[in-house]
């Protein structure tokens, strides 16, 4: 049986494993999910579409990243200033 976004989500407690970082520092992890999160919704908003989709990145992002770091690259991203290519 094969779940829907949304049950995916209702039943989402903290990030799954992820197969390109098996390591246990999950830095990388967290700045790939913050990444993938922003191009999801900058992609989906392009199309018009609706950006539900890109709620699992924000969810896995938030359970790995310290939210100081989250409160730093919001802030870089609406400064201009944020490194990564999104």
């Amino acid at each position: 049986m094969s779940e829907t976004i949304d049950e995916k989500l209702k039943n989402y407690r903290t990030a799954p494993f992820d197969a390109r970082f098996p390591n246990t520092n999950q830095t990388r992890n967290c700045y790939q999910n913050y990444l993938d999160y922003h191009r999801c919704n900058k992609a989906l908003a392009a199309k018009d579409q609706d950006q539900t989709p890109c709620q699992w990145y924000m969810r896995v992002y938030k359970s790995l990243c310290p939210m100081s770091w989250v409160a730093k690259w919001d802030d870089q991203m609406e400064d201009g200033s944020f490194p990564g290519k999104i």
